[in-house]
């Protein structure tokens, strides 16, 4: 398989791009994008069957399931480390392997189902809290070791707008 390919594979709706600054616009589209995800994902998969949960979206990458599940582990993890940015000063956040995640049983052996409820969950509290926040709120960051930066809340709104509808499309290009 050619490098391009590859590229194109794991990243359908290309590499995500860093908001550097606070736009009030820009922001409350990726509110929506966030807002609406949960049960757009539920619409992609409402046909498939179980052997389509089974498909992988690249060679060597996860199967469907595993996606829709690491979105649950992930955006969990992104709301926890979201409410602690607003309460605390530039919190250093726990870094998890996704990949190590991706293996355990809950991620391998169940239903789908059980995350789409968790990602509506998350989504409703997380929109909820994101458009009852004041501009000067969204400058708040966590610090993320493993990447050596902070996140301002702005860029992680955007960043998670990004990696939803990344992962739907890897959903809705199954092989």
């Amino acid at each position: 398989m050619s490098p391009d390919l590859l590229e194109k594979l794991k990243y359908p709706i290309g590499r995500f791009e860093r908001l550097e600054k606070f736009d009030k616009e820009t922001l409350d589209t990726y509110t929506k994008k966030l807002r609406d995800f949960p049960k757009i994902l539920e619409k992609s998969i409402q046909s498939f069957s179980e052997d389509d949960f089974k498909h992988t979206y690249r060679p060597g990458g996860w199967n469907i399931a595993q996606v829709i599940h690491h979105l649950a582990d992930s955006h969990i993890h992104c709301y926890v480390r979201f409410k602690h940015a607003l309460l605390e000063d530039t919190p250093s956040i726990k870094d998890y392997t996704e990949s190590e995640w991706a293996e355990l049983p809950d991620a391998t052996q169940t239903d789908v189902k059980s995350s789409i409820a968790i990602l509506k969950g998350i989504h409703h509290r997380w929109t909820t809290l994101i458009g009852q926040m004041k501009a000067e709120e969204f400058e708040k960051s966590y610090y993320h070791p493993g990447k050596g930066k902070d996140y301002p809340l702005y860029t992680v709104v955007a960043l998670y707008a990004w990696h939803s509808y990344h992962h739907l499309a890897h959903i809705n290009n199954i092989q």
